[in-house]
């Protein structure tokens, strides 16, 4: 097919809040080897891209500068090497940058199709938490079933979808959130427990539901003073996976002998700065474990709110305020 000369993006004007990212024209990129490009019907909104657009987590420097890790479309071209993918094939695909566009590429690797009965939207959902969840929880993580799990923030988009992957793979969930609220929307996902964090001490309650023998692993986006206490509520051999540090880099009270005592295991990571390789074995994994799973329904995407690439600022307020429960999504015409 003919692809017309140029396309609508978000640029940044400069670093700072919502009212700086704007809708600029900007040429189609052009699919490298390995590569396809995508006409974007939708795109996930995440924290990551909050902190890009504040200057505060440059992109890597092969990725694009444009907004925007995760985006659901029909694949239009194809690079050089690639023969998994076709013209007129419906993915969704975790990006490096770009997908807060009308055109956006993509690695062969890193793209799934629609799960069945899946709309662009609901696609569009369910990239970056479902890679960092399975490459997470499951991969350093070890959850297997019949363990308890801790999942810290637990109505956010990460959040939601490591409750339902925890419950569909036979775990046991706790999960913390910041109001009475998100703690019912935990707990309708399938959460045993949730503590309000903002009330109760999850380090008591968590013992208190174990029978005092705590969990064996906990998902943590918060860090800072939350380390030494995520150490406090494991079990024995727990694992601690760490995934973001919204609360701060260090923990003056985290004591190394009760890591050693308790042979608990500590892990971190990021996903953007996989390789290529490392996130198509990823997907690979979703694949073959996790969307037999998505395309039973026995877990889904939380979608808290839908808008359109014009209100892009919008949908970052929705995101800063944390008043949502699971993904907020951006569609693109």
């Amino acid at each position: 097919m003919t692809l017309p000369d140029s396309m609508r993006q978000v640029d940044i004007a400069a670093p700072g809040g919502p009212e700086q990212m704007r809708i600029v024209t900007a040429p189609i990129p052009q699919p490298g080897e390995g590569e396809v490009l995508i006409r974007v019907e939708a795109a996930g909104v995440n924290r990551p891209d909050v902190q890009q657009r504040k200057g505060l987590y440059p992109p890597p420097e092969d990725a694009s500068p444009v907004l925007g890790l995760e985006v659901a479309g029909e694949v239009l071209a194809l690079g050089a090497g690639v023969n998994s993918l076709h013209p007129g094939d419906r993915v969704c695909a975790l990006v490096n940058g770009g997908g807060y566009a009308e055109y956006c590429l993509a690695p062969d690797v890193q793209c799934l199709p629609w799960p069945s009965g899946y709309t662009a939207v609901k696609a569009g959902a369910v990239p970056e938490t479902f890679f960092t969840v399975w490459a997470n929880l499951f991969g350093p993580g070890r959850l297997a079933a019949g363990e308890t799990v801790l999942i810290h923030g637990g109505s956010s988009g990460i959040g939601t979808t490591a409750i339902q992957l925890a419950r569909a793979f036979g775990a046991r969930v706790i999960a913390t959130a910041g109001s009475p609220a998100k703690c019912q929307a935990c707990r309708d996902l399938g959460a045993e427990a949730a503590i309000d964090y903002r009330t109760e001490d999850f380090v008591a309650r968590c013992k208190e539901i174990t029978g005092g023998r705590g969990v064996d692993v906990v998902l943590d986006m918060v860090a800072g003073s939350y380390l030494s206490r995520n150490v406090n509520v494991l079990a024995k051999d727990g694992r601690l996976i760490v995934i973001a540090v919204q609360g701060g880099n260090t923990d003056p009270n985290l004591d190394i002998r009760r890591v050693m005592m308790k042979r608990i295991t500590i892990t971190g990571s990021t996903m953007r700065a996989r390789t290529r390789a490392e996130k198509g074995a990823v997907a690979q994994g979703l694949l073959d474990h996790v969307w037999p799973k998505l395309d039973a329904g026995l877990c889904a995407p939380v979608i808290h709110g839908v808008f359109p690439l014009e209100q892009v600022a919008d949908a970052h307020r929705l995101m800063e305020s944390s008043t949502h429960i699971g993904k907020i999504v951006l569609t693109v015409q």
